[in-house]
């Protein structure tokens, strides 16, 4: 995906979503990230379900979040998984590349920079051969 892709989907973002800038202690911050990535989801979807949890507020991304598992019955139901999978696979771009660029200066030449671009890279070519399956 070039920077089009990347810029239509930062547009479609700011349109639709509001960031929040959280500063907390940075050892509940490295726990937390932790914890997410043991489980699997990203910090950013963690915090969003607290809110929605404690304002009361329904998610309203048309996906149920609790669904783990993908629906093999009919074509409909095969691209409603794929449509899902894609919405996830987008979060996690967006939460690769808010990490990247949240990065200080004096890393952006590091191991972890080199991996995080080649991360959402990956992602970046996964989402448009799903976007095509369908």
């Amino acid at each position: 995906m070039g920077k089009a892709s990347n810029e239509a989907k930062q547009h479609w973002n700011s349109a639709h979503y509001t960031q929040v800038k959280l500063s907390v202690n940075p050892e509940i911050a490295a726990t937390f990230k932790a914890s997410c990535f043991k489980k699997g989801v990203s910090m950013a979807s963690e915090i969003a379900r607290f809110m929605r949890e404690e304002s009361g507020v329904a998610d309203h991304s048309g996906t149920d979040s609790s669904k783990s598992s993908i629906a093999v019955g009919t074509r409909a139901q095969r691209r409603k998984a794929v449509k899902h999978i894609l919405e996830s696979l987008g979060h996690i771009i967006d939460a690769e590349t808010q990490y990247m660029d949240n990065m200080p200066q004096n890393l952006r030449n590091s191991h972890n920079y080199d991996i995080a671009e080649q991360s959402l890279a990956s992602l970046e070519d996964a989402l448009e051969l799903l976007e095509n399956a369908y």
